[in-house]
């Protein structure tokens, strides 16, 4: 299929894929306010970018959830002379194309957990720099071990087929077929959790809250630049010191970075990984927000969840690269800024 398809086919096909999650997405979450005897529906505002480009801001604020939003977005254009450095390719070519969709989901009860979601593609120069990114991760205000092994263990699975995605397109040692044998055996049997593990930590470097010295969550998945160095003819490598947000130490994210980057996926494969991402947070989230949603909580838990809420209005305004990407590339500062609580305390 790769093949046959142009740029364009494949810049089409994934901003379909992102405005069909979005609206699948918004019917799970209007079900479950009408579970809870809420009418309460997705409001969407489209936007144009002034630069080129435009997105859709999708906001809904019911029983169950105190401020949700489902962005989507296609936009255009060249990076600033600020930003371009930090794009790998940018520097050479600052054209950009990029689209995806980003979900934050800010809960009534304390006990219901927050959680933030976002897949893209992005292409810069001439397409010959392409790749995918994104992931989920659960924010709980009161940490509940089952609803964390839950939501991790569905991402592995994730990972493990993007682990057999990999593995069957890697070159074999021959050129002619798939090696076999005892250290192929070895390899398959961790490279599975190669990937969730390099992910995860990923993720839990990323979110991580310098200032606070503590994490913004209890974790998920993290990827970047997925398939980077194999899309194209004219590769550019990926270090973690132009490109990364480091937490503790840049260790994690250059693991990840690395194992994304140069994973022998082709683009069909990196496409289907990110849908998989996008469909599994939806389901294992509106599963988690069931299981929780009708039960009673105390003023003191709520009080606890606006102090929770504040740190994570302060990751968001200081380290987080979707919020600088978005302003700093024109994009609509309402649908940028969704991701910040409606109401956060700081004692």
């Amino acid at each position: 299929m790769t093949e046959s398809m142009t740029l364009d086919e494949k810049k089409s096909t994934a901003a379909a894929w992102f405005r069909d999650l979005r609206d699948s997405i918004c019917a799970k979450f209007e079900a479950i306010e009408r579970e809870m005897g809420s009418d309460a529906a997705f409001t969407l505002t489209p936007w144009q970018r002034e630069g080129g480009g435009s997105g859709e801001m999708g906001m809904m604020k019911g029983r169950v959830f105190e401020k949700v939003g489902v962005n989507i977005s296609v936009v255009h254009g060249s990076f600033s002379e600020q930003f371009r450095h930090e794009i790998p390719g940018a520097a050479e070519n600052p054209k950009f194309w990029a689209a995806g969709i980003s979900l934050v989901a800010h809960m009534t009860s304390p006990l219901v957990p927050a959680a933030h979601m976002n897949t893209r593609m992005i292409s810069v120069g001439d397409g010959t720099r392409l790749w995918f990114g994104g992931g989920g991760d659960l924010n709980p205000m009161i940490p509940n071990d089952a609803d964390t092994t839950d939501f991790h263990t569905a991402f592995k699975a994730v990972c493990a087929q993007l682990d057999e995605a990999s593995r069957a397109s890697e070159p074999s040692a021959s050129g002619a077929e798939r090696r076999f044998g005892q250290q192929a055996e070895l390899e398959h049997s961790n490279a599975a959790e190669g990937f969730y593990e390099a992910f995860k930590a990923w993720c839990d470097e990323y979110f991580y809250i310098p200032h606070r010295r503590e994490s913004r969550g209890v974790g998920g998945i993290f990827y970047d630049y997925l398939g980077l160095n194999r899309f194209g003819t004219d590769p550019s490598p990926v270090t973690s010191g132009r490109f990364g947000k480091g937490g503790v130490t840049a260790e994690a994210t250059a693991r990840g970075m690395a194992l994304a980057a140069d994973a022998p996926l082709d683009w069909d494969e990196a496409f289907t990984f990110t849908q998989n991402v996008g469909t599994t947070f939806r389901d294992i989230y509106s599963s988690l927000i069931r299981r929780h949603m009708q039960r009673s909580w105390t003023e003191a838990e709520r009080h606890h969840q606006l102090v929770k809420r504040g740190r994570y209005a302060e990751y968001n305004l200081l380290y987080d690269r979707g919020t600088r990407f978005g302003l700093m590339t024109g994009g609509n500062e309402e649908a940028i800024l969704m991701s910040l609580p409606p109401v956060a305390i700081w004692e």
